[in-house]
């Protein structure tokens, strides 16, 4: 069902402002799927922004049989505090950068330059580990579906958002289980659909807090679900 706030932006209702509504994120993308279902069997392409968002768009993609990849980015974090960021890179060196967030902090050029070489080596590294040799899928050709475990600031949703619209991706829907309402605001002037299954607004927002189990997702973790994933697809 739309969102009243917004009629682009579909919700579940009676998930609006709740906590602990998902099981893990495994279960997070099969409300997902639910939402999604008629793009069940198309064309359409599920890019996950890794890490947590992996778990989320396999169990979205394995349940409505779709094709799925990943959008590298990464925050750029603040040099005393590797939790909080005040930016993101993309795969294809696209930066946004939190222009409040700097002046609020006092950051400086030096240390920003800093923050985005390290965090854009980072970004090649992993898109190096998740694409390997493969070649970039034609996002021109097919509608995509770029998932996330939530969006609380939106600055790393946006950044995928741009890399993909960079690389010729024509429809952009955005599926996160959880997100902030102000967030959402933001990305979804950005998108053609955006689907959340259980929007929030108010105070001291953590994407965890829709989830009753919940830890930080590896890399290697995350390669493995992709990994399994593919061959569940080819059986």
């Amino acid at each position: 069902m739309s969102s009243p706030e917004n009629k682009n932006i579909s919700e579940i209702p009676e998930l609006r402002d709740q906590y602990g509504v998902f099981r893990d994120r495994a279960h997070a993308g099969n409300v997902l799927a639910d939402m999604l279902i008629s793009y069940k069997g198309t064309d359409a392409i599920v890019f996950a922004i890794p890490a947590g968002g992996v778990p989320v768009a396999a169990a979205l993609s394995l349940k409505l049989n779709l094709h799925i990849e990943v959008a590298v980015v990464s925050k750029i974090t603040l040099p005393w505090n590797s939790e909080a960021g005040y930016g993101a890179v993309a795969f294809d060196g696209s930066v946004r950068l939190n222009e409040k967030l700097i002046s609020h902090f006092g950051l400086k050029e030096n240390e920003i330059q800093e923050g985005i070489e390290k965090t854009s080596s980072k970004v090649k590294r992993r898109v190096k580990e998740f694409m390997g040799k493969r070649a970039f899928p034609p996002v021109a050709k097919h509608p995509v579906i770029l998932v996330d475990d939530g969006i609380a600031s939106g600055f790393t949703m946006l950044v995928a958002i741009e890399a993909l619209r960079n690389v010729g991706a024509y429809k952009i829907i955005v599926a996160v289980p959880t997100a902030h309402l102000d967030a959402l605001k933001l990305v979804d002037s950005n998108v053609d659909l955006l689907f959340c299954a259980n929007i929030r607004s108010g105070w001291g927002f953590a994407v965890a807090d829709a989830y009753q189990f919940w830890t930080d997702v590896s890399e290697e973790e995350a390669i493995n679900v992709l990994k399994s994933l593919r061959s569940e697809h080819l059986k």
